[in-house]
């Protein structure tokens, strides 16, 4: 059973799972008992049936939940994203339908172990970033119900914040998926464009949108993350990875706009955290350098100013024009414009953006990483609803450009207010380079060891064996002639790599030396009987890997084989024929010990 206070990060639930303190079943109990705690906070527009939920659970019945990466971990779904057999309105009840397959990303997840809790309030059609505009209410800030939680990923960023689930999914087309991490303390993933698949998902502008990730650590975003980011050959938008080198760990770029560039919007309290996220970023190692940040902003108002409106209108063409009433007033005045740009509106923004792009690409000649704020301020309910439009247009300032300009962006805590509300900042860089930012966000809120979104909890240790956050660097397992000292290690050494820890294989694989050499190999099996082996984690620069692998001789190959702190990670397998010539050494419990009996 769950304590009432158990925090729900990652690493906390799978240390449960795998020390059998409790199961996917009291984690969900756990779960619906706090969402029904809240219920007035206007968060989901639909929580599964019990029924449903057990199906989910009982999937999990037989599994190891080392063989799972989210093996049991709950998320919340934004209600614009479909999951099979729940409705999905977009916050707008005439325009739901029920789909029969689930979001690519969504059934990637489940396919993992999460266990879906059920689909989350936005602002109808994702149209703000404010959290306001819903006929199921106002989703309100986790930590002052006064203020807004901001949007239009409301919902999925409280559920996080107050520890009703894990992780979740928002989309992010103009600051969606970073406004509300920013709000409620939390870490938000905007992705490059096309890594994480939207097919599934009810378009705001396709050709800009991204399925965002809410988590409470950065940590546990890159392990989401890792999971979501699979490319999808149906998604005409979907683009494949492409390793680049990662940022320095000292001495990175880091361009920040100048102060005359800066605005918030007359906010004391951000403009003080923002100068202390700066020294922070400084002490971290990093060069700071002032950017132009001119081209940035006038991509941002094209977004809104230009024909980009037009594919909300396309999206929700249909109702708009069949049942105008059915959308809310605002959500109709926004998306209505959308009928107006002609196709010379769009070739004339086309261009225009082309020439800011380029005109941006003169950052990246400066400096490795941009930080700016994520939002200059924050807002009263209250006075979201007296200026809809207006003030939701200033909580765009840094956020609007981002997917015009093609750039991948992580949103990280970054302290509190004087009134106790959460500020927070963007770390953003050119597309592909999503793990080396979250790599850098895990550093700025390891630094500040800030409480877990709303919940109170302390941040947690890093959870062993992590898969690598940055993109450009991966992990591999040896347990032959490639460990140190040994014949063949010299592969690694000259190829860049880093020995990361020795450590032992789970208990249930066997171990055989293999006929032929010079050199000696070994060859590692999974299967009963087994026993925990000797290995070695190292790790490689990705662009090294391929030459490494492709060295790799038969019966070898690279596989995923479990570590004994639970994790998974590619390492050294044998295929099963090659062993009916080997000797097996399993009780020797590594391949040291087997040298070691052939020396006399």
């Amino acid at each position: 059973m769950l304590a009432p206070n158990q925090s729900l990060d990652i690493g906390a639930l799978r240390a449960g799972y795998r020390e059998r303190r409790f199961t996917p079943r009291a984690a969900v109990e756990a779960v619906r008992a706090r969402i029904a705690a809240q219920a007035d906070r206007c968060i989901w527009i639909e929580c599964l049936t019990d029924e449903r939920l057990q199906s989910f659970v009982d999937a999990l019945e037989h599994r190891d939940p080392a063989e799972l990466p989210l093996y049991g971990i709950p998320f919340a779904i934004k209600d614009n994203i479909d999951l099979a057999g729940v409705p999905t309105t977009a916050a707008c009840p005439d325009f739901a339908y029920t789909p029969e397959v689930s979001a690519h990303v969504v059934q990637r997840l489940i396919d993992a172990g999460a266990i879906p809790i059920g689909k989350t309030n936005l602002d109808q059609f994702a149209t703000g970033l404010v959290g306001t505009r819903s006929p199921y209410g106002v989703c309100r800030n986790a930590f002052d119900p006064d203020y807004i939680a901001g949007g239009s990923s409301s919902g999925s960023a409280v559920a996080v914040a107050l520890g009703q689930v894990s992780f979740a999914l928002g989309t992010d087309t103009a600051g969606s998926g970073r406004v509300p991490a920013a709000f409620n303390n939390l870490v938000g993933v905007k992705p490059t464009r096309g890594l994480i698949s939207t097919r599934g998902v009810v378009p705001a502008c396709r050709s800009l949108d991204c399925v965002s990730v809410f988590a409470l650590t950065a940590e546990d975003a890159g392990v989401v993350f890792a999971v979501a980011a699979s490319f999808d050959t149906h998604d005409p938008f979907a683009r494949r990875s492409s390793p680049q080198l990662p940022f320095p760990e000292q001495g990175v770029r880091v361009g920040v706009p100048p102060r005359e560039q800066l605005a918030f919007f007359d906010d004391r309290d951000n403009e003080r955290l923002f100068a202390a996220s700066i020294e922070l970023v400084r002490s971290l190692g990093a060069e700071i350098v002032e950017i132009d940040f001119a081209p940035f902003m006038q991509a941002a108002r094209l977004l809104y100013e230009g024909p980009w409106v037009a594919e909300r209108y396309l999206a929700t063409r249909s109702l708009l024009e069949s049942r105008p009433e059915a959308m809310l007033p605002v959500t109709r005045q926004i998306i209505a414009a959308g009928a107006k740009p002609t196709a010379l509106d769009a070739f004339a923004a086309n261009y225009r953006l082309a020439e800011l792009h380029r005109a941006s690409e003169a950052t990246w000649q400066r400096a490795d990483v941009v930080l700016t704020p994520t939002a200059g301020t924050i807002y009263r309910v209250d006075a979201v609803e007296a200026d809809p439009i207006g003030l939701n247009s200033t909580l765009g300032y840094y956020c609007n450009f981002m997917n015009l300009l093609d750039l991948s962006a992580v949103a990280v805590p970054a302290g509190f207010r004087a009134d106790g509300l959460p500020f927070g900042v963007t770390l953003f860089a050119p597309p592909f380079r999503d793990r080396s930012l979250l790599a850098w966000g895990e550093r700025l809120q390891r630094q500040q060891a800030l409480p877990l979104g709303a919940t109170g909890a302390p941040l947690p240790a890093p959870i062993p064996h992590a898969q690598a956050l940055d993109d450009s660097v991966l992990r591999v397992v040896v347990c032959g002639a490639h460990m140190a000292g040994l014949a063949l290690n010299h592969q690694l050494g000259e190829r860049g790599g880093r020995l990361l820890a020795r450590t032992k294989t789970a208990p249930c694989y066997r171990f055989y030396a293999l006929p032929g050499g010079p050199p000696q190999r070994p060859g590692l099996v999974r299967g009963e009987g087994g026993a925990a082996i000797e290995v070695e984690v190292w790790e490689l620069p990705a662009a090294a890997f391929g030459r490494f692998v492709a060295a790799i001789p038969v019966p070898l190959a690279i596989g995923k084989l479990e570590l004994a702190d639970g994790s998974w990670e590619s390492g050294f397998l044998c295929e099963g024929y090659a062993l009916a010539a080997a000797t097996d050494i399993t009780a020797l419990g590594g391949w040291r010990a087997y040298l070691a009996t052939q020396s006399f």
